[in-house]
Formats: C-alpha cells, structure tokens, sequence
C-alpha cells in the first residue's frame, strides 16, 4: 500500500474484548491511518461523526463518506488501510463478532 506508512497513526481503545465480541473506538485525525491491515473476523462500524474516508486497498484507493450513525457491516477477510481522508477529526466504534 504505497504512502500508508508515512501517515500518522490512528488511535485505537479497546472498549470490550470477550469470548463473544471486540468493541474498539478508532480515533482519526486529518490524515491519519490505520495501517494495512486483514480482517479476521467480520465487523460492523457505527460512524461517531461524519467520517470521509480515503480506502487504500490491493486495486487502488477510493473515498468513501459515511455519516455519523450510519452503520454498516463487512465480512472476515476484508484487506486495506483505512485514512482520515478529511480535514477534521473523525471517530467510529468497530464490533468485531468472534
């Protein structure tokens, strides 16, 4: 994923973690990024603000916005770096189901 590593990171807290879930609030600012990284289980994401985001994956990037509240789902095995790709702060909660 060509430019991921240079960005700064963004900042993930771990709100629950048992047998049955993953909860983490992933905060973002302008320009941060995940890092590449492979999901492992399937997860659904609840947009805290109104989050523009800058997907890098395998075939190239595309920008996705999503609304705060407007959750959506993806199954196991999604591949990408997920980036801040606005120009404020944005946040989401991740539910990964185990």
């Amino acid at each position: 994923m060509p430019g991921y590593s240079a960005r700064p990171p963004a900042i993930p807290t771990i709100l629950i973690d048992d047998a049955v879930v993953r909860v983490t609030r992933w905060d973002f600012e302008p320009g941060a990024a995940t890092g590449h990284h492979i999901h492992g289980m399937g997860y659904v994401v609840v947009p805290m603000t109104d989050c523009h985001f800058l997907i890098e994956e395998s075939v190239g990037e595309r920008r996705v916005t999503s609304k705060a509240g407007e959750v959506y789902r993806r199954d196991a095995g999604v591949e990408h770096n997920v980036v801040n790709g606005g120009a404020e702060p944005t946040s989401f909660i991740e539910i990964e189901y185990k």
